[in-house]
């Protein structure tokens, strides 16, 4: 196998392990114990380290509480509270549309009764940290929606659509909105030409609005642009109040940001899909921000003082990995839950590791079932078809600019279940990747 490394890759850093979990030998390694970038390979480790903590059936939950007497006719003496758990799932993906979470639990407010709130809306994040950017976040990644914020109140992902309407006239102001509705300060300057086509820039500002400039045509129809949110808290809070008022619930005061009363009781709350849905769409797609929010549950949980933190997360994982998958100490650095950080190192041996301990815990099927499958499902979709590893191959990817990597399982020729880590750091990635995929077909068609 050695000769795969470098048959086509002939620059960048390459780390390699294989072992046989029926057997318990090892069958291949170079460089296993160097530490290397993971990319979203880090994702394993986080998935391992949220359902060593919750269980697969763990379900986060948004809170709607108050801190007030509520009246016969629905008056509200005092506060609504907006509490946020941490749910990755309060997106289009689970609810239909930018606006179907915030209207489900609006609908359960108006449910238990409350017409008119006299006071404020209290959003609450702190849940988690302050911290909305991990540490070894490149700049460049910053407008996109693979890198959006972190906030223990997170809404569609923390990404807003503006939507754009060209004017019926030309050099007429063109129609921008937000959906779902929210109180982001939105500056727009977009006109209306003659024809089809369309050139607009749209990005958020770091004073925490969004900025749409540029032109439409009157014949191009609607356009959507997805836009990183750079205060979810906020933004989480503007598109509850939309829609608490759309289903009849009158708020008097301003959106506060403050935590919430000891003597605030709960309301209504919204649960979110089961972790073992959750991990599979994070994995099967890649999603850093829902990595982001699992690793500072998992932290949160642990803590003492109930606030999850990056750095809580990389604290208890250590404990862990050291605790429970055998890990060496100071195999594994982590600063974030996804990879994306250019400050993450793992080496390869620590990643068989895990593997190792999540095949035999009590949550494996869960782990297992959250991985794409090579040339058959989600990421993996197109990669090592009609190779053994079709169907058979279970693994999550990883890439950047100078990351490509791979981790995972597969069932070999003659049966026996093997665990490996491919990990490769330099640029000639798309080689890299190639050689990836032969070594794991060439895994799946073994036999001894």
């Amino acid at each position: 196998m050695r000769t795969f490394l470098t048959a086509r890759v002939r620059s960048g850093e390459w780390g390699v392990m294989v072992v046989s979990l029926t057997r318990g030998d090892t069958l291949f390694a170079y460089n296993a114990g160097d530490a290397l970038q993971p990319a979203s390979n880090m994702k394993l480790f986080t998935t391992a380290l949220a359902l060593d903590e919750f269980g697969a059936d763990h379900q986060f939950h948004t809170d709607v509480m108050r801190a007030g007497s509520l009246t016969p006719d629905g008056t509200l003496h005092g506060d609504l509270i907006l509490r946020g758990g941490g749910d990755p799932a309060l997106s289009r993906r689970y609810y239909g549309n930018d606006s179907g979470a915030m209207d489900s639990l609006a609908a359960l407010v108006a449910a238990s009764g409350v017409r008119r709130v006299s006071g404020n809306l209290i959003a609450d994040a702190s849940a988690f940290d302050p911290q909305r950017i991990p540490e070894g976040w490149q700049t460049r990644y910053l407008q996109s929606s693979y890198a959006a914020r972190v906030s223990a109140l997170s809404l569609n992902e923390n990404l807003a659509t503006v939507v754009i309407r060209p004017g019926r006239k030309v050099k007429q102001a063109a129609s921008v909105t937000l959906e779902p509705a929210a109180d982001l300060p939105l500056t727009a300057v977009v006109t209306t030409r003659a024809g089809r086509g369309a050139r607009i820039m749209a990005r958020s500002t770091p004073s925490g609005g969004i900025e749409v400039r540029g032109w439409i045509g009157t014949r191009a129809g609607q356009r959507s642009y997805v836009v990183v949110v750079e205060d979810p808290t906020a933004y989480t809070a503007g598109a509850f109040r939309h829609a608490l008022e759309a289903r009849g619930v009158k708020i008097t005061g301003p959106t506060r940001y403050a935590i919430t009363p000891p003597e605030a009781v709960t309301l209504t709350s919204l649960p979110s899909p089961p972790l073992s849905q959750l991990i599979a769409q994070m994995n099967g797609e890649s999603i850093n921000l829902y990595a982001e929010l699992l690793f500072r549950d998992a932290a949160r949980k642990a803590a003492g003082n109930g606030v999850g933190s990056a750095e809580g997360g990389s604290s208890l994982l250590q404990t862990f990995l050291t605790g429970k998958a055998g890990v060496t100490p100071g195999a594994v650095t982590t600063v974030d839950g996804s990879g994306l950080s250019v400050m993450d190192k793992v080496t390869p041996r620590s990643l068989v590791k895990l593997l190792a301990f999540a095949n035999q815990a009590p949550w494996s099927a869960a782990f297992h079932a959250s991985l794409p499958t090579a040339g058959t499902t989600e990421l993996l979709r197109n990669r090592m078809r009609a190779t053994p590893a079709q169907g058979n191959l279970h693994a999550k990817t990883g890439t950047t600019n100078t990351v490509i990597s791979l981790g995972g399982f597969v069932t070999a020729r003659d049966g026996e279940q093997l665990a490996f880590a491919f990990l490769y750091n330099g640029t000639d990635r798309w080689n890299a990747k190639e050689t990836i995929d032969a070594m794991g077909a060439t895994l799946a068609g073994f036999a001894r």
